[in-house]
């Protein structure tokens, strides 16, 4: 996920010569290679790949008549091929429409990637410019000095106005505040509890469901594990790991009733036997604690459901009929 932020700009007159320069380079790499396509697929039935295209603008830039090309910074022109080889990849999955070709009348534009640009202070540079590109910054809400975008893209207007936009990759900011949640609530855990439980979810299988595929990845439940196991180990706390076949949420954690069927849309239920209303998550989470503690010997008795594992070199045979042992004196 990428967000932009689109800025009026006043290139200088020898900016704005560089900048119409390289649009025209643009406009051309990109009409060739687009011809060449067409003439690819009408003559042999064959589609043309972006290696082949690539291989293609290194030889026009060793002709005569092309040697302009090297003129400007390569890296528009390259990002030229790469939009080009994605809109036929789109088309040909039904995505998008078939890729035209492109006119002088129209808007200009041309996208530098990090290699092209350089941005400090605030200050832009583009390169096979000389000096910063003057822009106008209206996003209060954003520092400029902060930004880190990971393009830049130089376009003018048919009516003659030039604008900036700059390219974050958004879910880096998303990333680096779920690893910071993630860090500071495990190392609370550890801090304030002796034994933890958790459940063994299946978190591969769980991800191929397209439903809740991007939910189940934006919690982190296996980066989340991963961090208890290490932080546990280092403190010298207890983690126990309920099998994922535990049927914890079936069962009543007020008198251990068990219900036969519980279909995942239901969310709270009653029990039949002592009549106690249940929140299906946190009834889930009881009896997960429940079995966590009996088996880290925390509290006797038995746990009735499927097996359950704790993390370290003695791991207890199941979950059911667990006695605390008999300590020597």
């Amino acid at each position: 996920m990428r967000t932009a932020y689109k800025c009026r700009a006043y290139p200088n007159p020898e900016q704005a010569a560089i900048f119409g320069r390289t649009f025209g380079c643009v406009r051309l790499v990109w009409n060739k290679t687009l011809a060449e396509r067409h003439r690819a697929w009408h003559a042999d039935g064959r589609r043309t790949s972006y290696k082949e295209a690539d291989a293609a603008l290194t030889a026009w830039k060793k002709t005569e008549n092309l040697a302009f090309l090297n003129e400007v910074s390569s890296v528009p022109l390259q990002q030229a091929l790469r939009h080009q080889h994605a809109a036929f990849v789109n088309f040909f999955a039904g995505r998008a429409r078939f890729p035209r070709f492109k006119s002088r009348n129209a808007r200009q534009s041309a996208h530098f990637t990090r290699s092209a640009f350089r941005m400090r202070d605030g200050e832009l540079r583009v390169a096979k410019t000389s000096a910063p590109l003057v822009f106008v910054w209206s996003f209060d809400e954003v520092a400029l000095a902060a930004l880190d975008p990971t393009m830049v893209v130089i376009s003018r207007e048919p009516d003659g106005r030039w604008y900036v936009t700059f390219v974050a990759s958004a879910h880096r900011k998303v990333r680096n505040a779920r690893t910071d949640f993630l860090h500071r609530t495990s190392t609370n855990l550890v801090r304030h509890a002796d034994t933890i439980v958790i459940e063994d979810l299946n978190v591969s299988g769980m991800v191929r469901n397209r439903r809740v595929a991007r939910a189940i990845s934006d919690c982190g439940w296996g980066e989340f594990r991963r961090q208890l196991e290490y932080k546990c180990r280092r403190a010298g706390r207890t983690l126990v790991v309920i099998d994922r076949l535990y049927p914890s949420s079936k069962i009543c954690s007020a008198c251990g009733h068990r219900l036969a069927e519980l279909s995942l849309s239901t969310r709270a239920w009653t029990c039949p036997g002592c009549r106690t209303r249940h929140d299906r998550d946190v009834n889930a989470a009881k009896n997960i604690l429940a079995a966590g503690r009996a088996v880290a010997g925390d509290t006797p008795g038995d746990v009735c459901g499927a097996d359950v594992r704790r993390q370290g070199s003695s791991l207890p045979q199941s979950a059911v009929k667990q006695k605390r042992p008999r300590r020597e004196p």
